[in-house]
């Protein structure tokens, strides 16, 4: 069924005069007849009663007109969403991001960006990496800001900027008046550490095993602040980026001697997507942003 025809019988229905609605449609009366004709034979039955020169919507035409109506609504309704969605200056952005980054980096990007487009809307989605990344995927994600891993071709990921990473240990512990430490000194205390699979877990693992260490993992949290309250709790060390989880009253932090240690962050997406102009724009404010660091 064309969606044309459909247009052409609303108009109809609304006039019930042929040659004015011809008129209205910017088409020749003919046309329209032959129209409305094709519409009847396909739908089997008439929708309009003809007494000479009137045409007068029937039963058929009046139950049809209704579906008809919220058919044409519903299109209308879905084109003007897409129009507000693709508009660069009031559109929404679908955005995840590591829970590490919620306390401050996030919200002050996003503070920033609203200052320069205030009308624009965010999604936000906290998760840690392997989960935003099936998000991303699947099309829930316009975005991601996630740590540096080994990614699919399908997948863009740009460095943005690189936290260091500490041990921390709690604020009685032994090596707490200490600056820095090697790791071997520590390494045989128990490990707190990251679920695996998480991108954090997997640079620990890596800083272990570039100086062939062995941590001894004792508790694995999913989030860091759970890490950092069983640290505090007196349960164990761990290494962490440093951020408001890390409670100075009850958390030292310790640099970590003869060896880079750190995480490095990124902005994700999806090869060949279709960004919106809003989602584009969000793209390169952040690449921007962070090349004024």
């Amino acid at each position: 069924m064309e969606w044309q025809r459909l247009e052409y019988f609303q108009t109809l229905a609304k006039v019930q005069h042929m040659t004015r609605a011809a008129e209205l449609l910017s088409i020749s009366q003919p046309a329209l007849s032959r129209s409305i004709a094709s519409l009847e034979d396909e739908i089997g039955v008439p929708l309009f009663d003809r007494q000479g020169r009137s045409i007068i919507l029937n039963r058929y035409g009046t139950m049809f007109l209704g579906r008809v109506n919220r058919i044409m609504n519903e299109m209308s309704d879905g084109l003007n969403d897409i129009q507000q969605l693709t508009n660069p200056e009031q559109g929404e952005i679908s955005l995840g991001f590591l829970h590490t980054l919620g306390t401050s980096t996030v919200p002050n990007i996003i503070r920033a960006f609203h200052e320069k487009f205030p009308c624009i809307t965010f999604l936000l989605k906290q998760n840690h990496t392997h989960t935003q990344l099936k998000q991303l995927k699947s099309g829930e994600l316009d975005l991601c800001l996630v740590a540096s891993i080994d990614y699919e071709k399908t997948i863009a990921w740009t460095e943005l900027w690189r936290d260091e990473l500490f041990v921390i240990v709690p604020i009685n512990h032994y090596l707490a008046h200490r600056k820095s430490i090697k790791l071997n000194e520590i390494v045989h205390e128990s490990f707190i550490s990251m679920k695996k699979g998480y991108a954090l877990r997997k640079t620990t693992d890596s800083i272990f095993s570039d100086v062939s260490l062995l941590p001894n993992i004792t508790f694995e949290g999913d989030e860091v602040a759970t890490v950092a309250g069983f640290v505090s709790a007196g349960l164990g060390f761990s290494i962490l980026p440093d951020g408001e989880e890390i409670n100075p009253n009850k958390i030292a932090k310790l640099r970590i001697q003869d060896m880079t240690c750190e995480r490095v962050i990124g902005m994700a997406r999806v090869e060949d997507r279709y960004l919106s102009p809003a989602v584009k724009n969000f793209q390169q404010f952040i690449l921007d942003y962070f090349l004024k660091w």
